[in-house]
């Protein structure tokens, strides 16, 4: 199975059957709302800190839990969003036709109901991103 369709794949648990269809766009931003910043100076480093994956999954886990508290309020549902819990699993590996590193997202969360699901996963950046894509811009310093 090639990557593209195992992203896909993992991701079709979060759509309804018209998102599934749709076309793929690129998400671009008017302004920035906030913007985080981070160095990379040793790969692997000591061995005391978290991985590129592990924080990647702890951030989209976060993002997605977020976000489902903040749709809940509309939907009259924050009671529910309270108890939800967000379980992320980051997959690295080749991807099939292609060189390099590709990336797989599994998304599991419990205590709340499809309709909130549907919401958070939608209003989500990192959900957009995966999603849809995003600009990235890579330059010398």
């Amino acid at each position: 199975m090639s990557f593209a369709r195992t992203t896909l794949k993992a991701s079709r648990a979060f759509t309804s059957a018209s998102l599934r269809t749709r076309s793929r766009t690129l998400v671009t931003l008017k302004d920035h709302k906030y913007t985080a910043q981070a160095v990379a100076q040793e790969m692997g480093g000591t061995g005391q800190g978290q991985n590129p994956e592990q924080l990647f999954a702890m951030g989209y886990s976060a993002c997605l839990l977020g976000a489902i508290q903040a749709v809940a309020k509309n939907l009259g549902k924050a009671d529910m969003a309270k108890n939800a819990k967000v379980h992320a699993s980051v997959h690295i590996g080749e991807p099939e036709g292609m060189p390099g590193f590709g990336i797989a997202v599994d998304m599991k969360v419990e205590g709340i109901d499809e309709e909130l699901l549907k919401a958070g996963h939608e209003f989500c950046p990192y959900s957009r991103l995966m999603r849809n894509g995003g600009v990235v811009n890579v330059s010398l310093a």
